[in-house]
């Protein structure tokens, strides 16, 4: 009888989700045999929340993602329907790229570059099972009872491991709206020794947008001068736009929705699990913040062409009519009419501390993990996550070092060094205030600081690395320009006055006038030679930014390298793999217990796991001769 899989493929991906789709493209494209097998092919990339990427720190990634030889920024241009770079108004380090995306539009662009990706097979089918062999993983099993082998697998399962949708009093299994969970694999890992556990995550009701009254909402428009995600020359910024709304709950919103608490399955005791923080549902909000008298919401279009509204802020899973009666009381919404009610789900995850940093577990070989089964929230951590557990996967199979990277060299490396050390009893999402050297990982710079590391892996194209590299040095050759170049009074005072900031009495460098915080490089460029050189050289918006960026925050960007430098040196004492913690007996028991439990590399991640205090880490240092 003839198998379907003849071969034994070096990299399995289990879920076409976000995840998924870039460790499946990363493993292919690094030379690697990949199979991607997912319960629906029809649904790969699937928006199964917000129609939208990026945005506070999750826009940071998605270029990290880019820069790295991932699809996500490619998928968010092509898709876009709105741009926006949020936080403007503050420092470079806060600026996050943001789009509105059209749902259907990502997912087929999603497919079709998946298509185009060589190395890459697809299999439509439930993955019920591991093949493990000792301690090692060497294929799935699928619920149609076939064998897959296979030298590395790829966990993605998002949602969907035993997952419960709960809407009201009702609750069902599923791993999201109209599709069935996945049922084998915990109780699986579980018997093999990993610890599991429960999390919940929400999604808000989808309206008719013909039934909207945005007369009475407040129009949110993307940028004048949008940008883009990808720094590839494939993609182009937006022409046109799609506006998106805001309105408002009101303490009348909120008298209906407290008229379902008692069904409310998060606070009648359905619901055991841990929802995100800091997304939490209506109902959620309006218990917490008891004091407020209203909450936003974005009335956020599904794409281009659908009438599909997405109420974002409105996450319930209060029962249907609850949530219809609310939503009718929001201003533009009297005549709503509903496409599919707002839902809770519940499924289970398992806590990344039994993460090595290549998201490979400590407990099988060639297994790996990445995306909401290791207790993360959103689209762009999940891809970061199956990005990097794509390319650690292929370096194993190819006999190659480890791919990881630290808290000062990328958003990614602050998220899984988080996720690992720390663990997350909460759904996960990354924030600017997470990584200490925001500075130095800033969107506009994520190409700089990370496409010389795809181009070694084989990710990035030497195009890209060339692309780059020009960009490089002509921000460097534009900062050399204002440091050597002077300027005469008679030329910068008309324009200093117009800003209202201090005259100069005699001829100085630019760089000195440009450094000062209200002058930006709009004013600079009214200056004839400023003007002439970016117009002689060509310089396009990244590389002027890029040169802006350098001249205003060259301070800080020095003073947070040199702190990052010092805390690397802590990153290059590696701890012995088998080391016994139980010896040093003065050391207190707490770090003891942590420390042996974590299993920490390097001296800088013993220091960053909670309940590891300095001087335990010291006694660390002295107990291996430091």
């Amino acid at each position: 009888m003839m198998s379907l899989f003849q071969e034994t493929y070096d990299v399995i991906v289990v879920g076409g989700g976000h995840a998924g789709s870039e460790a499946a493209a990363a493993a292919a494209n690094m030379g690697s045999s990949t199979l991607l097998v997912t319960m629906n092919l029809q649904n790969i990339a699937q928006m199964s929340c917000n129609p939208a990427m990026g945005g506070i720190a999750k826009g940071q990634i998605v270029r990290e993602i880019d820069a790295l030889g991932g699809y996500s920024g490619i998928v968010s241009d092509t898709s876009a329907i709105q741009f926006k770079m949020l936080n403007k108004s503050k420092g470079p380090a806060m600026w996050s790229p943001r789009v509105q995306s059209d749902r259907m539009k990502f997912a087929e662009d999603w497919r079709l570059m998946l298509e185009q990706t060589p190395n890459l097979d697809f299999y439509q089918d439930m993955v019920s099972g591991l093949l493990v062999e000792g301690e090692r993983v060497v294929g799935v099993k699928t619920s149609l009872g076939i064998d897959i082998k296979a030298k590395t697998v790829v966990l993605t399962n998002g949602t969907f491991l035993n997952g419960l949708i709960h809407i009201g009093d009702k609750n069902f299994g599923g791993g999201r709206a109209g599709e069935r969970a996945a049922k084998g694999i915990t109780e699986q890992l579980v018997d093999l020794g990993f610890d599991a556990g429960r999390m919940k995550t929400g999604t808000p009701p989808r309206v008719d947008g013909r039934s909207l009254d945005y007369s009475k909402m407040i129009v949110q428009p993307g940028d004048e001068n949008p940008e883009k995600f990808s720094y590839s020359d494939i993609t182009k910024p937006l022409t046109k736009q799609r506006d998106c709304h805001m309105s408002y709950t009101s303490t009348e919103v909120h008298d209906f929705l407290r008229e379902g608490f008692d069904r409310s399955p998060m606070f009648n005791g359905r619901i055991k699990s841990t929802g995100p923080r800091y997304c939490p549902s209506i109902e959620d909000k309006i218990n917490r913040f008891a004091d407020k008298d209203r909450h936003q919401l974005f009335v956020e279009p599904e794409g281009w062409n659908t009438v599909e509204v997405y109420v974002n802020g409105f996450s319930t899973s209060l029962p249907e009519e609850v949530q219809f009666k609310a939503l009718r009381s929001v201003a533009g919404f009297e005549n709503v009419k509903f496409f599919r009610p707002g839902y809770a789900i519940e499924y289970d995850y398992f806590p990344p501390t039994q993460l090595k940093h290549t998201l490979e577990t400590k407990v099988i070989d060639g297994l790996y993990f990445a995306g909401q089964i290791n207790g993360t929230t959103g689209y762009e951590e999940a891809a970061s996550q199956g990005l990097m557990a794509g390319i650690n996967a292929a370096l194993k199979v190819q006999e190659r070092e480890a791919f990881i990277l630290n808290r000062s060299e990328a958003y990614i490396g602050v998220l899984i060094d988080d996720l690992i050390t720390k663990g997350t009893e909460e759904p996960y999402r990354m924030f600017t205030s997470r990584a200490e050297y925001r500075t130095l990982l800033r969107q506009d710079n994520a190409d700089l600081r990370l496409t010389p590391k795809s181009f070694e892996l084989g990710l990035a194209s030497e195009k890209r690395l060339k692309r780059m590299e020009e960009k490089h040095s002509s921000a460097e050759d534009f900062v050399s320009f204002f440091k050597e170049t002077s300027v005469k009074p008679e030329d910068i005072n008309p324009i200093l006055e117009s800003k209202d900031s201090a005259l100069v009495k005699q001829s100085d460098k630019m760089f000195k006038v440009f450094s000062r915080p209200n002058i930006t490089i709009d004013d600079m460029r009214k200056l004839d030679v400023v003007e002439a050189y970016v117009q002689d050289h060509g310089l396009d918006p990244e590389v002027i930014e890029q040169a802006e960026i350098q001249v205003k925050y060259s301070g800080y960007i020095e003073k947070e390298r040199n702190n990052a430098d010092k805390l690397n040196r802590l990153e290059n004492i590696k701890i012995p793999e088998n080391f016994d913690y139980s010896k040093i007996t003065n050391m207190s028991f707490e770090a003891r217990e942590k420390l042996n439990k974590i299993r920490p590399i390097t001296i800088s991640q013993a220091s960053r796991i909670s309940g590891v205090s300095p001087s335990d880490v010291s006694v660390l240092l002295v107990y291996m001769g430091r």
